[in-house]
Order: C-alpha cells, then structure tokens, then sequence
C-alpha cells in the first residue's frame, strides 16, 4: 500500500552508518518522526535527521504502542520512518505491523538496507558461493522462544552441509555446537562475529566442537553472527578453490562472445 506520504520502513544495515543505502538514509534526512529500534541501531545514524525530527525508540514498547506512534505520526501529515536494524525483512517482526497498518488503511513501503551475514562476509573476504563447493547460503536462527516451523530445526538444516548464517543463536551454544558438529564434524571452522561493522567489532574463530567455550570464553550471548560451512571452512584454511567458468577465456555469453 503506497501514496504520496507512506510511513516508510528502513532497514539502518548492520551498524556502520555508512553502510545504510543512500535511499534509507534520504528518507532520515527528510523525516519529521523516526520510531527507531534503539537497542539495535547505531545511535549515530540519527546524526543523519534535520535538528527538528522526533526520534522516539522502541525498545520499551510493545507491537500496539509502536504503530499507534505510525499512525498517529501519518494523521499529522508527518513524513515517518520506522527505522530496523539490518533489513526489515529478516526477523524485524515487520509483516505484524504492516497487518496494523493496513487495518488503520495507513500506507507504507519499504527501503531495504545490508543484513548482518553479508557485512560479516565483507569483514572476513568470505564468499558464500563457491564454484563445485557449495551454492547455497541458508539464514537461520535456532529455536528459542519463538518455535522453529516443522523441518526448519538446526539440525535438518544445517544436514544440507552448505554456508549456513545464524542468527539469534549466541545463548544456545550447546544446542549449536550438537547440530553443527553432527552435520559439519567436530573440526568445521565456525566464525563469531559479534557486532559486525560497529566500533566494538570482535572476530572469533572456534570450531563446532569448541564453540561453547568460545563463547562463554568472549562472554558472547547476544549481538553475534555465527558462520559455517564448507565456504567458511576454505577461507579459514586456505585452500584452493575452483574458479568459476563466468570468467573462463573459453566462456562465452552475450557480452563476450568471439573476437
């Protein structure tokens, strides 16, 4: 649902203000109200605001309270911005608000921004896909207080043996380390990124198997992404990998063909 004035949903990417999208950060320069997720977003970012903007954070505040302040903010003829942290779309708990918003018929769109997996590859030099090695990239979180649909357990996702992103997870190191091992060996390389991009960076290498210690060693329990599989594996042990046929001389597509 879109008009002329939608409240807009901005993903602030995974901390470093420079890293929201020129897009996300117009729509804070422009905006009269940011209801900000403020135990997640970098502060800073909201240097980006005109000295006039309300900024109002959502930490304390329930699903009801936070999109009265939407709704109310776009009755006024105020330019509103939601503002998540990384992108909307991967557990910001957004599509409840939309379904609230679209009750109160107050339209909104979204500005999508860089999710934590992805800043966390820049920051290593990982490449989650690579060629005869793997293809596929899954982000999950394992089971906490919200229930895990039937089939998307750690452990049967994690079976596939391709680059896995975990969210959400830190807290659960046992329960991780069981699944990973199983599918991954005790051995697999396994990287804990706490905070990635912001100031306070950390970079933990562990294992599968030593995972647990790991983070009960760095006091890791929230704010940290943990990567694995067999791209994560290579980069940390430097092996060689295949190159791709795309830039192969012998390749040829629309854009190089014969000479």
């Amino acid at each position: 649902m879109t008009d002329a004035n939608p409240v807009i949903f901005v993903g602030a990417g995974p901390g470093d203000p420079d890293l929201i999208t020129v897009a996300g950060r117009k729509a804070i320069e422009e905006a009269d109200l940011i209801v900000t997720a403020g135990s997640l977003v970098n502060p800073d970012i909201m240097a980006f605001r005109k000295e006039s903007c309300e900024v109002a954070d959502s930490a304390p505040l329930n699903l009801e309270e936070i999109t009265k302040l939407l709704i109310e903010g776009h009755r006024k003829g105020k330019k509103v911005v939601r503002l998540h942290t990384g992108d909307p779309s991967l557990y910001g708990a957004v599509f409840e608000q939309f379904a609230i918003l679209n009750e109160n018929k107050v339209p909104h769109r979204v500005i999508p921004g860089v999710t934590a997996a992805m800043a966390a590859a820049a920051q290593l030099g990982l490449e989650f896909t690579l060629p005869e090695i793997t293809q596929t990239l899954i982000l999950t979180r394992i089971e906490g207080r919200t229930p895990m649909p039937l089939g998307e357990d750690l452990a049967s996702l994690a079976s596939h043996r391709s680059s896995l992103a975990l969210y959400l997870s830190a807290a659960e190191g046992k329960e991780v380390s069981r699944a990973l091992s199983e599918a991954y060996g005790d051995d697999a390389p396994v990287a804990l990124l706490y905070r990635a991009t912001w100031p306070d960076q950390r970079i933990v290498w562990t294992t599968a198997k030593t995972l647990p210690d790991a983070l009960k060693a760095e006091k890791l329990d929230r704010h940290t992404l943990m990567l694995v599989g067999p791209a994560v594996t290579a980069l940390r042990r430097g092996d060689n990998v295949p190159k791709s046929r795309l830039y192969a001389k012998e390749f040829k597509h629309g854009w190089r063909g014969d000479k």
